[in-house]
């Protein structure tokens, strides 16, 4: 089955940046709705951002608008997250998700695929 792998996670100073990864392990495969989604301790886990590639869309959600941006590389078959000015409001587990059903992308039970997750800590 098509695994989703998450890499780039990290601690971080606050003000600083990072960059996640989500590589899709079966080359063969290429989602048009992919996504990133993240679970802060005691939190229910909220959708960041999200890309339909097909349509060349991309959505956020407003606490992270302006500062993260969604991509993707089709010849790598990866899925980035450019984080700036973080906050330690974003320390979370961050996770990458493909393969939507229809409905409001920030729904995680729309979502089919999900990566295991990377932390990120910003303090």
């Amino acid at each position: 089955d098509v695994q989703l792998v998450e890499s780039g996670g990290g601690s971080v100073q606050v003000g600083g940046s990072l960059r996640l990864s989500c590589a899709v392990s079966d080359n063969t495969v290429r989602f048009n709705n992919m996504a990133w989604f993240r679970q802060a301790p005691g939190k229910e886990r909220e959708g960041v951002a999200h890309i339909y590639f097909l349509a060349g869309a991309t959505h956020y959600v407003d606490s992270v608008k302006g500062r993260f941006t969604i991509s993707q590389d089709t010849t790598e078959n990866t899925l980035y997250l450019q984080m700036n000015s973080l906050s330690p409001e974003d320390t979370a587990i961050y996770y990458c998700a493909a393969e939507k059903a229809w409905g409001e992308w920030s729904l995680p039970n729309l979502w089919k695929y999900w990566g295991r997750g990377t932390q990120v800590t910003v303090s």
